[in-house]
């Protein structure tokens, strides 16, 4: 029998050391994924979703239990990524400059993208219909995945990405449309 997230934080609350454990179970893989299609970077997901079950530890007691639990821990792994994102420092094209000034890794630089003819040989609808998406802007890859991956409703989405309910549903109208003018 499942045990709603609320009566496992309540549980939690008491003393119940378990009902934090399965919680933790529960929302591990989901939230690694929303991670990593947010950052987009495989070496730092797992620090990233350790923080934000740090985070989530720390905060349950300030938890409003009427609201979703699931909604307020893709918040925290939002802002999580956000952070991360935002820290993420980039090593400028100069430091790879040789004593002559040229820069050998422009040099051996190789575009490792696949041929469009390549795409369809090589991936079904699924591989292809991903790929695409990565080209979307964050905000309206963001929308996409948690409507259709993880199955939230617009309303849920919103708090999530702390926008308002309209601009969620514009979003996820205009991914539709350049995701279909990107497969055309």
């Amino acid at each position: 029998m499942d045990v709603s997230d609320k009566q496992l934080i309540t549980d939690y609350l008491k003393g119940d050391e378990k009902a934090l454990e399965i919680l933790i179970h529960r929302y591990l893989k989901p939230i690694y994924s929303f991670v990593y299609r947010y950052v987009n970077n495989a070496q730092e997901v797992e620090d990233i979703t350790q923080e934000v079950f740090i985070k989530t530890w720390r905060n349950i007691r300030k938890f409003d239990q009427n609201r979703k639990f699931k909604t307020w821990i893709f918040s925290i792994a939002k802002n999580t990524s956000i952070d991360w994102i935002r820290k993420k420092k980039t090593v400028p094209f100069s430091n790879f400059e040789n004593e002559e000034g040229e820069n050998t890794l422009i040099k051996n630089l190789t575009d490792p993208a696949p041929l469009p003819n390549e795409i369809f040989e090589q991936a079904g609808i699924i591989e292809i219909l991903n790929y695409t998406i990565q080209h979307l802007s964050p905000k309206y890859r963001m929308v996409l995945f948690l409507r259709y991956n993880d199955h939230f409703n617009f309303r849920e989405i919103a708090e999530i990405l702390s926008e308002s309910l309209n601009t969620v549903k514009s979003r996820h109208r205009r991914a539709l449309i350049l995701l279909k003018k990107l497969l055309a």
